[in-house]
């Protein structure tokens, strides 16, 4: 057998086929074999229907409770009247004897003394002249009052204890400069001064030191 002869054998074998699967299809169809098949492969549809609920019971009816009436009001009777006397006299206890007045006079009306007066208030410390010194102010120049080119005199108002110790610098009056002030305000407090003496006492005083920044 030649090509051309299998290459049509081979075509009219599957013409053949087809015709066979169509004609199996009809008759399947024709006898409802078919429609059998489908309806056991599909899903069945479930029919689902609402049932409405019963309705609720009817509410029991309301108790009517009696109203109670209020009690009469009950006055007592009155009561009767006592007659009773009562006596306006007063009677006083017996008077007991007096004893001495001087023994009954109590103890604070006794002369007191006087009470002793309370010491003196130290005096304020006075402002004074003419201190001496034991180791004389040195005041240190601050670097930026040179830079600035600041001079001035402070007058500084010294308190100076019993021991000749300065206690306190204030600034009397001011050299225009308020760093030229401190420096010289931490001059007086380095400052030793020589005790001053009164009535033959060292007493604390005031003295008024100056200072005076200059630049060379």
């Amino acid at each position: 057998m030649d090509a051309p002869q299998a290459l049509g054998l081979a075509k009219l074998g599957k013409f053949s086929a087809i015709v066979a699967i169509h004609a199996g299809l009809f008759y399947l169809l024709q006898t409802g074999m078919l429609r059998d098949a489908v309806h056991a492969v599909l899903p069945q549809v479930v029919t689902v229907s609402f049932v409405t609920p019963p309705p609720p019971p009817p509410a029991p009816p309301a108790k009517t409770v009696p109203v109670l009436q209020q009690a009469p009001a009950i006055t007592p009777p009155p009561l009767p009247l006592l007659n009773i006397t009562v006596d306006n006299t007063i009677t006083l206890p017996p008077a007991q004897p007096r004893s001495n007045d001087k023994a009954s006079e109590p103890a604070s009306a006794q002369p007191q003394q006087a009470a002793p007066a309370p010491p003196a208030p130290p005096s304020a410390p006075r402002l004074v002249q003419g201190v001496e010194y034991v180791r004389p102010p040195a005041p240190v120049y601050p670097t930026i009052s040179r830079r600035l080119g600041e001079s001035g005199v402070v007058m500084l108002r010294v308190l100076i204890s019993e021991k000749g110790l300065p206690e306190q610098a204030t600034i009397q009056k001011s050299s225009g400069s308020g760093n030229l002030d401190e420096a010289g305000r931490s001059a007086a407090m380095r400052t030793l001064f020589k005790p001053y003496m009164e009535d033959g006492k060292p007493v604390a005083v005031y003295v008024l030191v100056p200072i005076n920044f200059q630049l060379s």
